[in-house]
């Protein structure tokens, strides 16, 4: 092992909402390249802690369960145990990988606005926000859509633009509409807590200008936005699903996802620390270091979030005197371009892409980890092509693994699997042996820049290095004459597929450690260590297992005919589903009829709902005394047309507010497209009659 000095780390994947699950592009542009990063560091003697978890609280999560009539809580825990268990069958070595609601990350964030708020960074104001009648609601962030006012994409988001990355509010898209339904929403006002980015402006930006470790593309879109002049920024949402904000008079308040997720990655190592290993120091020996390099895998559309919110965020909670231990700011955020599929972009709903369940169930999982890797899309967008995956998988096949399982079957044949001697060396063996002994520095300088896919790339021409000295020795002519001579070569390439499996540890972990059990290792990756590569690791009569093969051909049309199969069939299955929900939703039983308490009503009084237009407020004679009505019938009926009017309405309905008028039942109306009408009884039957 090296004598270097081991360094401190702490290593983060941009946290997936539990809305959908996650898609091949996910996986590379935060998950597989963090997962990646830490098992070099590991390997090299480091300490990790490598953490993320599901975003439990954001909008799509919300939008998602609105849409499905569903909790959100519910929906939220169910995908997360899904998605938890398909980075572990992708084989990514989290510390801890959480989800945000949970105990220790819930007090986490709202301890630390307090403290935020303490240092003088956060304040409250009454704003202008978009409201959906419709749906009842008040629409944050990415519960709106419309057009970008600054390039003019159709399909920006109330918080961010995907295509020119500009932050953006809801107030400020052309044409809003409701994510949800569709309509139009109106301008109402309510109160905010705002964060005072502009106060941290000149001291972010000298955070990025400073740091020649964040990649180009990512500095550039920062600095822009900062050079535009950082807005405020609302910490506060009007949603009841997250985490209830702390502040004085914040109620029915949560804290804004984006400034409650990042924090995840500080509060999982806490939990890890405290939960996991029951080391509660460690949060402190990772977080409170100034040592400990902080790294951040996400996507390109997540860059300011993390560059300018996130360590925004940091510094407004380490200005405070009385904290002698700072929390560490950023030391890189390893942003990457977006992975196509085929060229277009990822789509669910027009099924495009391959999502990361699927996958498992076409191809071996080193296959997966191996393309994804080796295409990368570090410096522009790139596209998933079956044509490149087949490439791929042959390069496994045909150039590490027939070199490997070369060297193991001519070493089992012909010397009964024992590492033959090494000989004096000719020139062509030091070239081989120069390579190999500087290959780990090699491969380790682009992985230490971030850059993986040069990394895997150097790995597979070092793979072709191997192959050519093989041929060009020729050691089954070399053995008719000189058997010696003959395990001389294969004494060096044995030590090559050692470095092989060293090597290929980070990316296809499985197939490293298959390499080195057939050479008899039975100890872990990082027992070895990535320093371990060297000419002479493997002594001379060392037993050797049987040969196998450690990759399988695969049929490339048949794998696209198994994805088409197996999505037909889940289409179908769907569709079925449905119909058999729509079915159930057609009938009920007498016994829920019966449980409908629908009576007669005569309205007594009727008034307009303040910024409200399609609201009225319906005082109705129940039978019993009077109880409020709120219904949207203002564009129907002009107010004296109600006024006296026997109704139909359902009277054991739960209360509820509309624009802050309580409604204590539903008024029962035909709809006919633009024609709505009461339903009145045809009959003078008096107030509080039972309809049976």
């Amino acid at each position: 092992m090296s004598n270097k000095k081991k360094e401190k780390w702490v290593i983060t994947s941009a946290w997936p909402y539990v809305n959908a699950i996650p898609h091949l592009g996910n996986l590379i542009g935060s998950v597989l390249s963090a997962d990646v990063f830490a098992r070099y560091l590991r390997l090299k003697g480091d300490d990790v802690v490598y953490v993320s978890g599901s975003d439990m609280h954001g909008t799509p999560v919300a939008v998602t369960a609105k849409r499905e009539g569903r909790n959100p809580q519910s929906l939220a825990m169910e995908n997360h145990k899904i998605i938890k268990n398909l980075f572990e069958r992708w084989d990514i070595s989290y510390d801890n990988y959480t989800q945000t609601h949970n105990p220790v990350h819930i007090n986490f964030v709202r301890d630390f606005f307090l403290d935020v708020q303490k240092n003088g960074y956060i304040f409250e104001k009454e704003i202008k926000t978009l409201y959906c009648s419709n749906d009842e609601l008040y629409l944050p962030d990415r519960f709106v859509e419309g057009i970008c006012p600054y390039c003019g994409f159709e399909y920006a988001r109330g918080d961010q633009c995907d295509k020119c990355q500009k932050l953006i509010t809801p107030l400020e898209l052309k044409e809003p509409r409701c994510a949800i339904c569709d309509e139009e929403p109106e301008i109402q006002s309510t109160t905010h807590w705002y964060m005072n980015f502009p106060k941290l402006q000149d001291r972010l930006a000298q955070l990025i200008e400073q740091n020649d470790i964040i990649p180009t593309n990512a500095r550039q879109v920062c600095l822009n936005s900062i050079n535009e002049g950082l807005p405020e920024r609302a910490i506060t949402r009007d949603l009841e699903w997250g985490i209830p904000a702390p502040f004085e008079g914040a109620d029915n308040k949560t804290i804004y996802v984006w400034f409650e997720a990042v924090l995840g990655y500080v509060s999982a190592v806490k939990e890890w620390a405290e939960k996991i290993i029951e080391q509660p120091e460690k949060f402190d020996y990772f977080w409170k270091d100034k040592d400990t390099k902080t790294v951040y895998f996400i996507g390109k559309d997540n860059i300011i979030f993390h560059l300018i919110v996130f360590p925004g965020i940091l510094m407004a909670y380490n200005d405070d005197k009385s904290k002698k231990d700072k929390l560490v700011l950023p030391y890189n955020v390893s942003s990457t371009e977006f992975l196509m599929y085929e060229k277009e972009k990822f789509s669910k709903s027009r099924q495009v892409g391959i999502w990361i369940n699927e996958a498992l169930e076409l191809a071996p999982l080193d296959y997966w980890r191996f393309n994804l890797v080796y295409n990368r899309p570090e410096k522009s967008d790139t596209s998933f092509l079956w044509s490149e995956f087949e490439n791929n998988m042959n390069l496994l096949n045909d150039v590490i693994g027939n070199f490997v399982h070369r060297t193991l079957t001519f070493i089992n044949r012909h010397y009964d699997g024992e590492i033959p001697q090494k000989l004096k060396l000719d020139d062509r063996d030091k070239d081989l042996i120069s390579k190999l002994n500087t290959i780990s520095d090699k491969v380790g300088e682009s992985l230490d820049n971030f850059e993986m896919k040069k990394a895997l790339r150097d790995i597979v021409d070092f793979a072709r290095e191997g192959n050519i000295y093989l041929n060009d020795k020729a050691p089954w002519h070399i053995i008719k004459d000189d058997k010696n001579e003959a395990g001389h070569v294969f004494n060096l390439c044995a030590q090559f597929v050692y470095s092989l499996a060293i090597l290929l540890g980070p990316f296809i972990p499985n197939t490293s450690q298959k390499i080195l059990k057939l050479l008899n290792y039975h100890q872990s990756l990082n027992a070895l260590g990535w320093d371990s590569i060297n000419e002479n690791v493997i002594e001379a009569g060392t037993k050797i297992k049987k040969a196998e093969p450690i990759f399988e051909k695969l049929d490339i049309k048949e794998i696209k005919e198994k994805l088409e199969k197996s999505r037909k069939q889940k289409q179908k299955e769907k569709q079925t589903k449905k119909k058999k929900e729509e079915e159930k939703m057609k009938t009920i039983s007498f016994g829920d009829f019966k449980k409908l308490d629908l009576r007669i009503g005569k309205v007594q009084k009727v008034e307009e709902v303040e910024n409200a237009d399609k609201l009225y407020k319906l005082t109705v004679n129940d039978g019993e005394g009077t109880r409020f009505l709120v219904a949207g019938l203002a564009p129907y009926y002009k107010s004296d047309e109600l006024l006296n009017k026997k109704i139909l309405f359902l009277a054991n309905l739960e209360p509820k507010k509309l624009r802050g008028e309580l409604s204590e039942g539903m008024l029962l109306a035909a709809v006919d497209g633009d024609v709505v009408s009461i339903l009145t009884p045809e009959k003078d039957i008096s107030p509080g009659s039972k309809i049976e």
